[in-house]
Parts: structure tokens; sequence; C-alpha cells
């Protein structure tokens, strides 16, 4: 049963990110295609897996990075330097990992 109500709570996040953010809407929107393109793209197994997993890192990114501003919204409507330091800091890991995304599938691709 618990993971039932986990699974109903993930869903929830999946569904508050894609409302709330137009950024994550967009990363999905681009990410489902190249995992769909993938297993035809990826030179081997090894290259699938970074592949899929250089997507899912993204989007992993920006769900932390979303669920951090919640909370920096939430503590305090005033602008304080520390929670600007905690969005910026959330904003600098969704493009290292967009960085990551873009290398990992620019060298499996590119011969």
């Amino acid at each position: 049963m618990h993971a039932a109500v986990a699974l109903g709570y993930s869903l929830k996040g999946l569904a508050a990110a894609w409302q709330r953010e137009i950024a994550f809407r967009q990363e999905v929107l681009i990410g489902v295609p190249m995992l769909v393109a993938s297993p035809w793209l990826a030179p081997d197994r090894t290259g699938l897996v970074l592949m899929i997993g250089s997507v899912l890192l993204v989007w992993f990114a920006e769900l932390f990075n979303t669920a951090l501003e919640a909370v920096c919204d939430a503590v305090s409507v005033e602008a304080h330097p520390l929670l600007g330091i905690a969005k910026d800091a959330g904003s600098a890991a969704v493009l290292l990992s967009l960085i990551g995304c873009a290398v990992t599938w620019t060298v499996l691709i590119v011969p």
C-alpha cells in the first residue's frame, strides 16, 4: 500500500512541475523524442544507457530545482540573499545537467 501512496505523491509532483514550470515542459517535450530515438542513435548498449540517463538527469535536476524554488517561496516572499543563493544554485544544477546531456549525446552520435 505504501508504494501506491508514494506513487501518487510522485505523480502529483510531476503534475505540479508540469503546470508551474515552462522549463520542465520544454525539457520533457524535447527529451521524450530523444528517448524514443535513442535506441536507433546509440552506438551500443552502454551508449544507450548514457543517453537515457542524461535526459533523465535533466528532468531530475529540474524537478529538484522546482522543489527548491517552491520551498524558498514558501519560506519568504521577501528577497533574501541566502534564498537567492539557493535558487541560483538550483538553476546552476539544471544548467550543468543540460550541458552534460548535450556533451553525452554529441560524443555518442557525432562520428
